[in-house]
């Protein structure tokens, strides 16, 4: 059975602008809770949470369409608004809910494509309860991130992935590669720590044109 999609990145947030400029090839309506996943169905229901605050919503993917993998979602400023995602650093997890996955909701609705929200309705109508949600999750999060290149159960595995990247990728800057242990007994190869969206954005797509695909961004803890 195939697994949800989950990942954990930057969302896009909509701008009118962009799209005029070309920069986004599909429309999003900006007064509207709406989103765009180009790796699940239109239809699909998507979860998306806000790390910080464990505020969650689950909205259905409204368009299909392609943009950079840097990107995990688009969605839209009312979204962002729901979610109280910084807008300069706007990072998200995002899980697709499969039919028969059960989760604890407050008064959630599901909106037919057709059906129109304005951002003044209320924000409790797409909260979710976050069960899991204590102490730990409420402390203050790092505004640092890194790049999760890999994981392995080997550290020998992620020290031969280091060096290969250090030889065969020249102009990438080897010294922000670096190796971390788990508590879950794994192995993670990390780039980072980035403050900048946009030097960790170049670092991305270097990694991504050297053959990594659907790379994870995590918060540096």
């Amino acid at each position: 059975m195939k697994q949800p999609f989950t990942s954990k990145g930057f969302a896009y947030i909509f701008n009118l602008e962009d799209y005029n400029n070309n920069l986004i090839k599909k429309k999003l309506n900006e007064n509207e809770l709406q989103i765009a996943h180009n790796k699940t169905r239109i239809g699909s229901l998507i979860k998306i949470t806000n790390p910080k605050t464990a505020q969650s919503v689950v909205l259905k993917n409204n368009k299909n369409f392609n943009y950079s993998d840097f990107y995990k979602i688009i969605i839209t400023q009312p979204v962002a608004d729901t979610l109280k995602l910084d807008k300069n650093k706007p990072y998200v997890e995002i899980t697709e809910i499969k039919k028969n996955k059960s989760f604890i909701a407050k008064k959630t609705k599901i909106f037919n494509e057709e059906k129109k929200v304005h951002t003044k309705a209320p924000v409790e109508i797409v909260k979710i309860d976050n069960i899991s949600l204590n102490k730990s999750q409420k402390k203050k999060i790092s505004e640092e991130f890194n790049i999760i290149i890999a994981e392995f159960y080997s550290k020998d595995s992620a020290t031969f992935l280091k060096k290969r990247i250090t030889s065969e990728l020249p102009s990438f800057n080897s010294k922000k590669l670096y190796i971390k242990s788990s508590n879950l007994n794994k192995i993670s190869l990390l780039s980072g720590p980035y403050k900048s969206i946009n030097v960790m954005k170049n670092d991305y797509i270097q990694l991504e044109k050297f053959g990594f695909e659907e790379l994870d961004i995590g918060l540096n803890e």
